[in-house]
């Protein structure tokens, strides 16, 4: 059995303490491959460092780019550094990307310029994008229609299954976390029950949303067992398609 952790933080000073344990906590629990999203520049040129530096056991990939909260930041001296960034070899997609309107509704004008701009870098790389969306959905749908041909993931969905036809009827992938775990996460474990398989992908978002069974405690990749067990019940299907299913899905998506 193979694991993918298609979105965990483990640049964040949250892992500086014991990286090789979690490290070898995620290949005990079945997890081989880890993609590790940048928020900004630095966090960037971190994920892509880590990638050199992993247990035999388990390969860590990048994606690099500014998360929605530091698009501020996207200067054009920090843009040029980040496609030089984006083209090495371990950097798999552009993200952690996107809109979010939930605290940060007066920069939705940096917001959407920084969100095109980095799409039309996936698009001249030929690379997925990680999609972070939150309290802007018909605006992250005007955005993205702009562009042809990008494929992706919306990571960490919280929303409805409305929302959800709308992801899947524009190729993208949904990326599942501990939130379908929650007792009141009725409508994530919709979209998890109706979302067909090969359109699924499961993540931590660690060091956050640690799944129910661990709640409180800092997430880490070993924890995304228990998101494909969840999905398993919900859709009554077997753990171990689960398991096969969302790795292959990553695999084919990242080119992992």
């Amino acid at each position: 059995m193979h694991l993918v952790d298609s979105h965990c933080h483990l640049d964040f000073t949250n892992f500086e303490q014991d990286f090789d344990a979690v490290l070898a906590r995620a290949a005990e629990a079945g997890v081989t491959k880890i993609i590790n999203p940048g928020v900004d520049l630095a966090t960037s040129r971190k994920a892509v460092a880590l990638t050199e530096s992993v247990s035999p056991r388990v390969n860590l990939f990048a994606a690099v780019g500014f998360h929605p909260s530091e698009a501020e930041k996207l200067s054009a001296d920090n843009f040029a550094a980040l496609e030089q960034l984006a083209q090495n070899s371990k950097v798999v997609a552009v993200g952690e990307i996107g809109l979010d309107f939930f605290k940060n509704q007066k920069s939705a004008k940096v917001q959407t310029e920084a969100f095109e701009r980095q799409l039309a870098l996936a698009q001249k790389l030929n690379k997925p994008v990680i999609i972070h969306a939150r309290e802007a959905d018909a605006e992250i749908f005007s955005t993205l229609d702009q562009f042809k041909n990008l494929r992706g993931v919306f990571h960490c969905f919280g929303s409805d299954w409305d929302f959800a036809e709308q992801v899947l009827a524009r190729g993208f992938f949904i990326g599942l976390t501990g939130i379908v775990t929650f007792a009141n996460a009725v409508n994530v474990q919709e979209v998890a029950r109706k979302t067909p398989l090969e359109k699924l992908l499961i993540e931590t978002d660690a060091p956050f949303l640690a799944p129910q069974k661990f709640r409180g405690e800092r997430c880490e990749p070993a924890f995304v067992v228990e998101v494909a067990q969840k999905i398993a019940e919900l859709k009554n299907l077997p753990f171990a398609e689960i398991a096969a299913k969302t790795t292959q899905n990553a695999e084919e998506l990242f080119g992992v």
